[in-house]
This record gives C-alpha cells, sequence and structure tokens, in this order.
C-alpha cells in the first residue's frame, strides 16, 4: 500500500464523491482512508491543512486537494470511457457547466440545506433560485434528447461524461433535502437523468460504506 495514492474521503460529500467516480473509472489503484469530520487526521491535516476532503497524495510527495484536479489527474493516466472534453468546444461546455455548478448552484444548494449557519430563516428562497439552475439543465437535457434520439439523454451529449459526474452529486444532494418536493417539479429529464445515476453500478461502488480510518 506503501506505493499507492492515498484518497482522503468522507462518504457522502459531494466532491469527495466526484473524486471517487473518476478515480474508479480510471482504474488507478489507491488507498481509501474515510475521514470522521469530527476528527480529522493529523496526517490529512499535515498534507492539506484546508481540512476539507477529498484530499489525494501521490507517491510523490504531490498533493492534490481540489476534486477537480483529482479527478483530472486520474482520467489523464486512463480514460477509458473518455470523460474528458475532446475538442476546444467540448471543453468550454464542461468548464461554464461546472463553474455554474460549483458557484452559483452550490450557493444556493448550500443556503437551502443549511439556512441557519447563514443566518437564514428558512431556505425557501435559494430553493428557488437552485431550481432556475436545475431548470437549465432540464432544458440541456431535453435538448440533447432530441438531437440524439436516444432513450437517455447526458449533460454533454449522447454519453455519460466528465460534467456529469460533476453535477451529478451536487443535484442529488439538492433533491435528497426535501425529494417530495424535488419529485413533483417540472423536470422531467432531469430526474431520469439523476435516478439513472443513482440506481448505476459506479454510484453503487463509491457509495460503499468504509469505518473510519486511524492511524496505525
Amino acid at each position: 500500500m506503501a506505493d499507492l495514492p492515498v484518497l482522503y474521503s468522507f462518504r457522502r460529500c459531494p466532491y469527495a464523491m466526484r473524486a471517487r467516480l473518476a478515480l474508479r473509472v480510471s482504474g488507478v489503484a489507491y488507498e481509501h482512508r474515510e475521514v470522521a469530520l469530527k476528527a480529522k487526521p493529523a496526517q490529512m491535516l499535515a498534507a492539506s491543512p484546508k481540512g476539507t476532503v477529498p484530499v489525494l497524495c501521490l507517491p510523490s510527495g504531490e498533493v492534490l486537494d481540489q476534486s477537480l484536479d483529482i479527478m483530472r489527474w486520474a482520467l489523464q493516466h486512463k480514460d477509458p470511457e473518455v470523460w474528458l472534453p475532446q475538442s476546444p468546444e467540448a471543453q468550454i461546455l464542461a468548464e461554464a457547466g461546472i463553474a455554474l455548478n460549483d458557484g452559483a448552484f452550490k450557493g444556493h444548494l448550500d443556503r437551502y440545506k443549511y439556512p441557519q449557519r447563514f443566518g437564514l430563516e428558512n431556505g425557501v428562497q435559494h430553493r428557488a433560485l437552485g431550481a432556475e439552475v436545475l431548470m437549465q439543465w432540464e432544458s440541456t437535457l431535453q435538448a440533447n434528447l432530441q438531437t440524439h434520439a436516444q432513450a437517455q439523454a447526458y449533460l454533454a451529449g449522447p454519453r455519460w461524461v466528465l460534467l456529469d459526474a460533476c453535477v451529478a452529486p451536487f443535484v442529488r444532494q439538492f433533491a435528497r433535502t426535501d425529494r417530495l418536493w424535488f419529485d413533483t417539479q417540472p423536470w422531467p429529464q432531469l430526474s431520469q437523468w439523476l435516478m439513472a445515476f443513482e440506481n448505476s453500478e459506479a454510484f453503487a461502488e463509491v457509495m460503499g460504506k468504509h469505518p473510519a480510518w486511524l492511524p496505525p
């Protein structure tokens, strides 16, 4: 195990989830260290003082502590399902979509799910603002469904790629905040896309439970 990259992760964290998705599809072997957020390992904090997951420590001594950097590192080693954008246009689309997810949508998601942390009485306003982003994804999925004439649509075209993997864990977290409300909204393609993700073999594998890692 000493020669393997070490991933500090937390099962439910959407950033860590998408990093694990990319590591899985790449086939890169690594040591998984599940973090208890109330007792973060000193080894993780020494490698990345920011104190959030995911953190990937490479045998070379390099540390990657941003989920997108971990995903790109894994996929640059091996990308069997061709998740990485293959054209300048696809790169622009992926970057814009990830920026929307990690910026505006994540901000609304946090305030919807945890309003008290932001001094809000409730998260209803941010649920509505987050829903506007989700309706953009619904429109994208509907357009791709018509363009590619297939049963399942994805965010960047006819198949699941990096953009889908980056966005899906956050849409899942938004949906789980109030699933009854989410399931009544007018986004049938988004709901189908999310359900396909949640029922996938990849999701089942990366969501396997690990005991909290303890140093030897």
